[in-house]
């Protein structure tokens, strides 16, 4: 299973950016996803997650509010929608399929004036 993210950058405080996932090598459709972030010093937390048919959604309390996952099956691919950013969102992003345990390079958001 390979997973690559992508639509990290730099972005001022109360602006937007949009994540997107693509994971190959697994029926895409029938696996849950998720995002992850790790920032400096800090340990590695779940943002958000998408069941298979992207019915069910969960979001942590940091970013409920702000973010949106939502994926496309067609084309294998998962997005993190990030808007009303904080310096406090800066991280490496990450892409991660829990059932195969496989975990993308990572992309970094930073939110800084």
């Amino acid at each position: 299973v390979q997973v690559v993210e992508s639509g990290g950058g730099l972005v001022h405080p109360g602006g937007s950016l949009r994540l997107s996932c693509v994971a190959s090598g697994l029926g895409f459709a029938r696996y849950e996803m998720t995002w992850y972030r790790q920032a400096p010093g800090k340990e590695r937390e779940l943002v958000a997650g998408i069941s298979n048919t992207g019915g069910r959604r969960n979001y942590a309390d940091s970013v409920k509010g702000r973010f949106t996952i939502s994926r496309t099956n067609v084309n294998n691919r998962v997005y993190l929608q990030m808007n009303s950013l904080k310096p406090e969102d800066t991280a490496v992003y990450y892409c991660y399929v829990p059932q195969f345990n496989s975990w993308g390079q990572g992309t970094q958001v930073t939110v800084s004036s």
